[in-house]
């Protein structure tokens, strides 16, 4: 299944790529002391929305985590997104890895309630293979969205995946302080 819309996630080294795209619709995520990124200059007129925090998944020190309020106004974005078919939807963070496939899932789930959560990373995946959608984003925006666990437990799946994938990202995500999303992917069995 199929979102209404067009759908790109990618990075900032990717946005200036993306200008001819058509891109309609924008949601931004940046660390918080990170500067806006230039390349929107040359996109044309386009709604956006720029959410800042940081790619963590539980409190840190010195960190800002994504919030109950970050998830209220992204899903309040996703609203004002037009059922038109020639409408692009462009999701960004860092990397275009974590926080973005996350929001864009949650954007997918809300524009289309009816669609099974595994079915909803398959199509982030489609369009990006690399994705590790962040943790806490897809629990605050599962339970904003009612979904009771459904997205969550996808996550997972995605998780598992990118394991079998790539073992290496076991130990990469431990050390940044996702053991949460591995201990998930390896306990939770398909």
């Amino acid at each position: 299944m199929r979102p209404r819309f067009r759908i790109t996630v990618c990075g900032l080294h990717e946005l200036a790529g993306h200008a001819e795209a058509s891109v309609t619709h924008v949601l931004s995520i940046l660390d918080p002391d990170w500067p806006a990124p230039t390349a929107f200059g040359s996109y044309g007129e386009h709604a956006r929305l720029e959410l800042r925090f940081h790619d963590i998944i539980d409190e840190t020190s010195g960190m800002l985590p994504p919030t109950q309020e970050h998830i209220r106004q992204l899903l309040a974005f996703g609203r004002g997104l037009p059922a038109e078919a020639d409408a692009h939807l462009l999701v960004h963070c860092h990397a275009g890895v974590s926080r973005s496939s996350a929001s864009m899932a949650l954007l997918l789930a809300q524009a289309m309630p009816e669609c099974p959560g595994p079915d909803l990373f398959r199509e982030i995946l489609r369009i990006r293979p690399e994705i590790w959608p962040n943790l806490r984003i897809i629990e605050l925006g599962d339970h904003a969205l009612g979904r009771d666990g459904a997205l969550i437990t996808s996550a997972h799946d995605v998780y598992r995946l990118q394991i079998s994938r790539r073992p290496e990202l076991v130990e990469q995500f431990k050390a940044g302080g996702r053991a949460r999303e591995v201990d998930a992917a390896i306990g939770v069995r398909a």
